[in-house]
């Protein structure tokens, strides 16, 4: 339970005793967990476990109060971390879609590599297309978002991140605002792209597709790595808390 680790030469991502407070809350409370290249770890557990705040240190979305984190070869904790780098590494998508309105599909996944790359306006524009041929969406180009249903919008989102070509991709609850219908064709791209060989963290609810995906499956409870391994830990969990967990997902 939460056991220390020690660096296996492949991983992507690294956290080693990360400790975040929100005032007095406790959120991780000496997180220990590695990601390897050209994998699907899958964070699961109930909310307030620590799960996604987990995520958004890994991106430098919050600061933690002590620990390492590394990512990709980069020391996400130290202070002097050079965040456009690091987040041309690490692609993240949420449960929000965040594209701007006013844009096309295709201006909206223009617009990052254009001005964190300096990609010209023509590659911006094949990449574009290309990552939308990726996640299904090729004759969306021209569409605008409120043109685009829940699911095809968070398929944007996604196209979005790939066109910055991430070494990482991290997930955070993409499917929990879509219906059944919906959630599935968001997951059949996940799930490509994990064929593909794509290195991904993602925080989910979705079990079924935890167990068919993920490498590694990592069962965070009171802000700690409860239980981790192959996905069969879901079908012969070893603490209690899992087990609880996982009847009540059932």
């Amino acid at each position: 339970m939460n056991t220390p680790i020690h660096d296996s030469g492949d991983a992507a991502v690294v956290l080693r005793d990360v400790h975040k407070s929100f005032g007095a809350n406790k959120v991780l409370a000496g997180v220990n967990l590695q990601a390897r290249r050209g994998q699907v770890t899958a964070l699961i557990g109930r909310s307030g476990s620590g799960k996604s705040t987990a995520l958004r240190c890994i991106d430098r979305l919050e600061t933690v109060d002590s620990g390492q984190i590394t990512v990709c070869g980069r020391r996400v904790d130290d202070p002097r971390v050079d965040l456009k780098a690091l987040r041309l590494d690490v692609g993240i998508v949420f449960q929000s879609y965040n594209l701007f309105p006013h844009l096309t599909i295709e201006d909206n996944i223009m617009l990052a590599p254009r001005a964190a790359k300096g990609v010209d306006k023509g590659q911006a524009r094949d990449l574009a297309h290309a990552v939308l041929a990726k996640v299904g969406l090729a004759e969306k180009a021209d569409a605008y978002p409120e043109q685009l249903s829940g699911g095809q919008q968070q398929r944007v989102a996604i196209a979005r991140s790939l066109a910055m070509q991430p070494k990482v991709m991290l997930f955070d609850e993409v499917t929990s605002a879509l219906d059944p219908e919906l959630t599935g064709e968001v997951l059949k791209v996940i799930e490509e792209l994990a064929t593909g060989g794509m290195t991904m963290v993602m925080v989910t609810h979705e079990m079924a597709f935890a167990r068919r995906i993920a490498d590694q499956v990592v069962f965070m409870h009171s802000g700690r790595v409860w239980e981790q391994g192959g996905a069969d830990i879901l079908t012969a969990p070893q603490t209690p808390e899992l087990k609880q967990f996982v009847r009540s997902d059932l």
